[in-house]
């Protein structure tokens, strides 16, 4: 009978496949809790959401991969909640989700800060252009298709902005210093 060699990485707990386990396990256990955060009540707009897509873009390993669970969860979470997905919304969010790449390799508290505001700036922007184009939550436009009307359905939104601007901040602040925190107390999910 013929024996297979030993092979250190099959026990050794720093291998590289073993690493990614841990780590890719925990990053999704961080997007679930974020996902399951929007079934507590909360003020409108004050959601991980946005949060969450900036977070998977800066963490995840593979570019594919942050989408894929951002996206996921987002779509659980809309079926769930009774909402329809609203195609705007996701492509706010995979702009969010880009942002997070520029995070990938320099993480400091200022740029994710930063990329935080930005997310949110970017997500007022594209939604509210949306509603004022019409799309799938609204067909009709409240607003004329005219640039007034534009700039009236932005005003508009200018009262629910300061609670994006919070909620955002908010989760961004838990989920990278959870997960800061969580690679501080378990050197295993750090990378090299």
């Amino acid at each position: 009978m013929h024996q297979r060699p030993y092979d250190a990485s099959m026990t050794d707990r720093t291998s590289p496949s073993r690493f990614l386990t841990l780590r890719f396990g925990a990053l999704c256990a961080f997007v679930l809790a974020a996902a399951l955060m929007r079934f507590l009540p909360h003020p409108p707009n004050v959601a991980p959401i946005g949060a969450m897509a900036l977070f998977g873009g800066a963490l995840f390993a593979r570019k594919g991969v942050a989408v894929a669970m951002v996206f996921t969860a987002m779509l659980l979470g809309d079926i769930l909640l009774g909402f329809q997905p609203v195609p705007i919304v996701y492509f706010a969010f995979a702009g969010v989700v880009g942002i997070g790449f520029l995070l990938r390799k320099n993480r400091t508290p200022w740029r994710i800060a930063g990329a935080s505001v930005t997310g949110s700036v970017l997500f007022f922007i594209v939604t509210n252009f949306g509603v004022w184009a019409g799309d799938m939550l609204f067909p009709q436009s409240m607003y004329p298709q005219t640039f007034e009307g534009l700039i009236a359905c932005y005003v508009a939104a200018i009262p629910y902005f300061h609670n994006t601007l919070l909620g955002d901040a908010l989760f961004t602040a838990v989920l990278f210093g959870g997960f800061a925190f969580a690679e501080k107390r378990f050197p295993a999910l750090r990378t090299a």
